[in-house]
């Protein structure tokens, strides 16, 4: 059993940066793939970022391409995900995911353990 806690969130002015953390317990870390995801009031939870268990490989939607930057330190049992240049609709709760799976996925509903979520808050 994997026990994700995020931090980091916050209200941030548009054009701003906030770094969010997710720390990892109860399990072997590198050995899961780890995923960013939001989700906003009334929309469904979506895909933000994701990094493969060793770190090699990074996938982003291309809504924060250029902006958000994920990555994990392995040593640490840690996810970051840095976000600069935020925007307004980028106002949601996000969550880390674990997945256990050799392939990358971009679906929520193929992670095996979720973090409780953190707040960021991008004001116009």
């Amino acid at each position: 059993q994997v026990q994700l806690v995020e931090s980091g969130g916050g209200l941030v002015q548009a054009g701003g940066s906030l770094r969010l953390s997710c720390a990892a317990s109860g399990g072997t870390f590198s050995n899961y793939n780890m995923g960013w995801f939001r989700q906003a009031p009334g929309k469904e939870r979506e895909f933000v970022a994701v990094i493969t268990s060793g770190g090699g490989s990074t996938f982003y939607t291309d809504s924060v391409k250029g902006r958000f930057t994920i990555s994990r330190d392995n040593a640490k049992n840690t996810v970051y995900l840095q976000m600069n240049s935020l925007k307004p609709e980028d106002t949601a709760v996000y969550y880390c995911g674990a997945d256990s799976d050799r392939l990358v996925f971009v679906t929520p509903k193929r992670y095996d353990y979720w973090g409780q979520g953190t707040q960021v808050t991008v004001s116009s």
